[in-house]
């Protein structure tokens, strides 16, 4: 199958570039060319899709302010929805009859009361313009037939001249600093790469998560790869909701839990160029 595959160079992007490429499809990154090969077309939100001969497409990019998701608008709310929202709807219409899988977020539960356990017969209730442009995306994307993606946090060893989302968390911990304590959903990049294809074909909203990881027991499990020491910092008293997956469960997707978290960290620290 040749995919077209939009943020091949993003954080999640990155990894389902890699996976699609070993699982023996052709890759065509619509804007920057992947780290991993396959063809390269030059596009930008927006712009007219170079979708010619692609099989499939699915949707990763996203402009934003750097390091910011929710909040990623800055000080330019406009822009921000004119590229993330009209130019999706524009990339919808362009590939129209090709099946589609569009990266969306968790955040567009974002206004659900704590404790609601988050599945995908919910009502939305995004409180972010980055959830209201994922859910607006989303619902033009379902009515045409094809899948959204609601992943959670998104962590894993980085794309090659990249850094990886918590090397500013351990670099703090290295130096001794005060960590704030915090808990939060994670998937790794892999599993959100694996769901991504396997929902080619498929239609409406699918959660993605797996781990509900306090920064207590990461850097602990950090501190264990890596031989890195600094103050734990307390556990956080926070819950965050928990999401279900049984939806893209039930098509044969599991996640790689602990195991895999360990094995990410083992790749970080063995990645690790400072003293």
């Amino acid at each position: 199958m040749r995919i077209a595959l939009t943020g091949a160079t993003g954080l999640v992007g990155q990894f389902i570039a890699r996976r699609a490429l070993a699982d023996g499809h052709a890759l065509v990154a619509l804007g920057r060319p992947s780290s991993w090969g396959g063809e390269a077309r030059p596009w930008r939100l927006g712009e007219p899709a170079p979708l010619q001969g692609c099989d499939a497409l699915v949707h990763c990019a996203f402009a934003h302010v750097a390091g910011r998701y929710r909040g990623g608008e800055g000080d330019d709310p406009a822009g921000f929805l004119a590229l993330n929202l009209d130019g999706t709807l524009r990339l919808w219409e362009d590939a129209e009859g090709l099946p589609t899988v569009f990266l969306s977020s968790r955040a567009v539960y974002d206004g659900q009361p704590p404790g609601t356990p988050l599945h995908e017969g919910l009502a939305l209730a995004p409180t972010s313009l980055y959830g209201r442009a994922k859910a607006a995306a989303e619902a033009a994307l379902h009515a045409r037939g094809g899948a959204s993606l609601r992943a959670t946090g998104v962590y894993g060893p980085p794309a090659p001249g990249q850094r990886h989302k918590w090397a500013d968390l351990f670099e703090s911990f290295a130096r001794g600093g005060r960590i704030t304590p915090a808990r939060a959903t994670e998937v790794h990049g892999d599993d959100v790469a694996r769901a991504a294809l396997l929902l080619i074909g498929e239609g409406g909203p699918f959660n993605c998560s797996d781990l509900i990881l306090d920064r207590h027991d990461l850097l602990r499990l950090w501190s264990e790869a890596s031989g890195v020491t600094g103050p734990l910092p307390e556990r956080s008293t926070d819950s965050p909701n928990e999401m279900s997956c049984a939806r893209l469960r039930a098509r044969g997707w599991a996640p790689g839990g602990l195991p895999l978290l360990r094995a990410a960290l083992a790749a970080m620290a063995s990645a690790r160029t400072d003293p």
